[in-house]
């Protein structure tokens, strides 16, 4: 007999530094993903602006700030731009392959050079093998590590230089953690390339959304997200068009950006 499905329990942590506003702190709100009905909740939370991390799905719950959005490009009517047509022009070449989500040492030296050169002194700095492994194989519900991988020679898999942590929830993907290489000599483009094409394996099964996390206005370390049109953004009104020109600063934005 299967068990009945059980409410989730929510739990919220303390104030921490915010990562987006200076002067300004954060909290979550956050349950645990488990048991056999994990997918189902975490598809749920999902359309509600929850994001997964490991066995766990959170969203931001601050009492004073609402600048975190999340936000979801919508892939049936995705359009690419002269610049974006160009840049997969560019990689066309990159052999791309959905693995399970298994972590690897090729995968381990990627993130790390990766977070050298563009998070330095970030929060994920110190993470070893074992916490990459842990982000990697601890997910309840259905994962892939998407890999982007130089063209193969000589019977043996080219050099590894992008890779995508990423779900598949009932109506969409959603990009978990992407990281590439980053270095000065790279091929450019590498992070761009790989939002397109989960757009293009949404639309081609049919899956109508890809989820981009939280987008904050004003803060530079988020535009990137507003590239990708249509979008839709979460408000308390439910889902509808990000219109970026049209969107007001927060207050708290507004405030932190004077101090």
């Amino acid at each position: 007999m299967t068990a009945p499905f059980r409410f989730p329990r929510f739990f919220v942590t303390t104030p921490t530094p915010c990562p987006y506003l200076p002067g300004r702190q954060e909290r979550k709100v956050f349950t645990e993903l488990n048991g056999q009905h994990a997918g189902e909740l975490n598809d749920a939370l999902g359309r509600i602006g929850f994001r997964r991390s490991q066995g766990v799905a959170y969203r931001p719950s601050c009492p004073s700030c609402s600048a975190c959005q999340s936000v979801r490009v919508v892939a049936e009517r995705f359009e690419t731009n002269a610049t974006q047509r160009k840049l997969l022009r560019r990689n066309g070449d990159l052999e791309v392959s959905a693995c399970r989500p298994w972590a690897t040492e090729e995968q381990f030296e990627l993130l790390t050079q990766y977070l050298e050169n563009r998070h330095p002194g970030g929060g994920m700095a110190a993470m070893d093998e074992g916490d990459y492994a842990d982000m990697v194989e601890h997910s309840p519900v259905r994962s892939y590590v998407v890999e982007y991988r130089e063209p193969s020679a000589g019977g043996r898999p080219g050099k590894l230089v992008g890779a995508c942590i990423s779900d598949q929830q009932a109506d969409g993907l959603s990009m978990i953690y992407s990281f590439f290489d980053a270095a000065p000599d790279a091929r450019q483009g590498l992070g761009n390339y790989i939002i397109l094409d989960h757009i293009m394996r949404a639309r081609a099964a049919k899956l109508p959304y890809v989820y981009l996390g939280y987008w904050v206005k004003g803060s530079a370390r988020m535009e990137y997200k507003t590239r990708y049109r249509p979008m839709e953004v979460l408000d308390r009104n439910g889902w509808g068009p990000l219109e970026v020109d049209a969107v007001a600063v927060p207050a708290c934005a507004r405030v932190a950006a004077m101090v």
